[in-house]
């Protein structure tokens, strides 16, 4: 008797072109099993590629595949054989992910929205048919994972990782498959991957910066920024763990991390670099760095640079195929250089739907530089912190901690949790302030819009930072009829704060009167450089980031940053 055939997906009505469920099994298999093994779980990888889709392995999902509307759970009989085959321990954690691999990730009991896990253990559901045996060969047993917690306290958020890590692996394997076998039904060119490799990226940037330190203009503030590349590069070479980028505004930060990033990736065998940055304008700011220092030539847009942030504006890519080749990588972040924001990066983190979670494994041997890490939100630090620490400690991730003004973050900060071992990789933080001090901080007590306003008119090149978007455009009112008045603010979208930007230092550049009134998203990494800097009162770090925007080239002996008081009304 000629065993029965089993589909996995279904293109026409009458079978030709099927996808047997034998080959779907085998290939996700094969895909997770590949983006484990760099942290050695590839067998766990493997094995959940296999299970994940046991339950066609039936005749009512069969018939589904033929258009039958009676739903049909799945996924169940591979949790539940998970569990019969590898323990409660080990055979839980693969359930977690055969269960939740549509649904999402599930609590282990007292589910809400999804079913606990505990419920789906228990639920009687069609076993697939056992032919599956002789077409799917399951290991016997597994090793225990290799992770291990940083201490008792932690290990329930350890398990919790290694569970989301291979999810992660199991939900790409599965989307990218399925993706494959429509793309060849329908004859597509493949899209994904075809980038350049690390290496490749990594001889663009030294071509870049030697043309770069070759054409500066001789100052100190220069002089400066070398060495601190120079003695940034020298520390690629240590173990991989948690980094500190202490360097004052202007010093260079932004490709001295880059140059470390892929510096250590050669040597420690990484797969891609993330930056993880806190505000809009410095995303598209640094994306475009990024892009201009690691461009090769004319050879078109840089599409091995992805941007995952909401404000993303396709109109800067141009090439329709190296647009969709983007958004095709947005979903899994498979591609070298990954820009995106502090809020994706972290919800993705601890999210449990399959389509946020697919990018967590490609996070795994990674360096993640963490770009004005002081603007962490003091409400979800102890997460955030936690996950960090975790990629370091298990996952093969390099974590590097670069702003002006380093947060206390260190367990010797007397942070519960913090990090440990963290390990400066600039020269001397505390020389390179008083090196790089190029501004005189003053108080200017209380003052009245209609007076800073006439104060701001008086000056040929000004910059003027308050709290509220209100205030902004209030004062930018006053002063709207004034040669070279702007007003920047986060109300705007990308494409007109980026053309905004691009006219104030084209401005600045030439010589020519400019008045900008703005709110803080000028102040962390946006490369602006004003003889005079005006800030309403904030927090000390809010200040010091102003400071930033003034006499940043060190043009002139000293900047003059002027802290008021608003005036109430």
């Amino acid at each position: 008797m000629a065993r029965p055939q089993y589909y996995a997906h279904s293109t026409d009505r009458d079978g030709k072109l099927w996808q047997l469920l034998s080959d779907h099994l085998e290939a996700t298999a094969a895909r997770a099993a590949a983006f484990l093994e760099s942290v050695g779980l590839a067998e766990f990888g493997r094995t959940v590629g296999l299970l994940h889709d046991l339950g066609k392995y039936h005749d009512q999902f069969q018939a589904r595949l033929r258009g039958s509307k009676r739903r049909f759970p799945h996924s169940t009989p591979g949790t539940k054989i998970a569990v019969e085959r590898y323990g409660s321990q080990l055979g839980k954690l693969l359930a977690f992910c055969v269960a939740g691999h549509h649904a999402g990730l599930a609590n282990g009991v007292n589910g809400e929205k999804i079913t606990a896990l505990k419920e789906r253990l228990e639920e009687a559901v069609p076993m697939p048919d056992p032919v599956w045996r002789q077409e799917i060969a399951l290991p016997d047993k597994l090793d225990p994972p290799h992770v291990k917690p940083r201490d008792q306290d932690t290990a329930g958020f350890c398990a919790a990782f290694l569970i989301r890590m291979v999810f992660s692996a199991l939900v790409d394997a599965d989307f990218l498959d399925t993706e494959a076998y429509y793309a060849d039904i329908e004859n597509r060119p493949p899209l994904r991957g075809q980038h350049p490799p690390l290496a490749e990226l990594s001889r663009r940037l030294d071509a870049f910066l030697d043309a770069l330190q070759a054409n500066a203009r001789p100052s100190a503030v220069n002089d400066l920024r070398a060495e601190v590349l120079a003695h940034v590069r020298q520390g690629a070479v240590k173990p991989q763990g948690v980094f500190s980028l202490t360097v004052p505004t202007g010093g260079g930060k932004t490709l001295a991390s880059l140059a470390f990033a892929l510096d250590h990736a050669k040597r420690c065998g990484i797969d891609r670099v993330i930056y993880v940055i806190p505000y809009m304008s410095i995303i598209e700011q640094t994306a475009g760095v990024f892009r201009e220092a690691l461009q090769d030539g004319d050879s078109g847009p840089a599409d091995f640079v992805v941007e995952h942030h909401s404000t993303f504006d396709e109109e800067r890519i141009g090439k329709r195929e190296s647009l969709q080749k983007l958004y095709l990588a947005m979903e899994n972040w498979d591609a070298p250089i990954i820009v995106t924001t502090a809020v994706q990066f972290f919800e993705s983190l601890f999210a449990n739907r399959p389509s946020r979670c697919r990018k967590l494994h490609n996070i795994a041997n990674s360096v993640v530089v963490l770009d004005e890490v002081q603007t962490l939100p003091l409400k979800y630090l102890r997460p955030c912190i936690a996950a960090l620490d975790e990629l370091a400690r298990n996952w093969r991730t390099s974590v590097v901690l670069c702003t002006a003004t380093q947060p206390a973050l260190r367990e010797s900060d007397q942070f519960k949790g913090g990090f440990q071992n963290v390990r400066e990789l600039a020269p001397e933080p505390e020389r390179l302030y008083r090196a790089l001090r190029r501004t005189q901080i003053r108080h200017d007590g209380q003052v009245a819009d209609d007076e800073l306003a006439n104060r701001l008119s008086a000056a040929s090149q000004v910059l003027c930072i308050v709290n509220t978007r209100r205030h902004a455009r209030e004062l930018y009112e006053q002063l709207a009829d004034a040669d070279g008045a702007c007003h920047l603010s986060t109300m705007m979208c990308a494409a007109h704060r980026r053309a905004r930007l691009e006219r104030v230092r084209r401005r600045l550049r030439d010589g020519l009167p400019v008045r900008l009134i703005a709110t803080s998203l000028v102040e962390a990494g946006v490369d602006l450089d004003f003889p005079t800097v005006w800030r309403a009162e904030a927090g000390l770090e809010s200040i010091i980031q102003a400071a930033g925007r003034c006499n940043r080239e060190g043009r002139a002996a000293s900047g003059d940053v002027v802290v008021f008081e608003p005036a109430p009304g």
